[in-house]
């Protein structure tokens, strides 16, 4: 079962539930005020592996706009 993020509209709480595909979008219950209120969130994540990018984030450095230095260690 995949592990989903949910943030509450009412007072701005955010969890994460484990939860069946099939339950996602499904009312879940706050973790911080129990409302009902909630929302789920788009979960990012970021992947390196032998120094390289390899899932999410960006793969161009944004300071000094190559693939590869020491300030992003890309």
């Amino acid at each position: 079962m995949p592990i989903y993020e949910y943030a509450c509209l009412d007072c701005g709480e955010k969890f994460e539930a484990l939860r069946s595909i099939q339950d996602a979008d499904t009312t879940i219950a706050c973790v911080q005020c129990e409302g009902e209120h909630t929302s789920r969130q788009i979960a990012v994540f970021f992947a390196k592996s032998g120094g390289r990018v390899v899932a999410g984030g960006n793969s161009t450095c944004t300071t000094c706009s190559r693939n590869s230095c020491a300030t992003c260690n890309l």
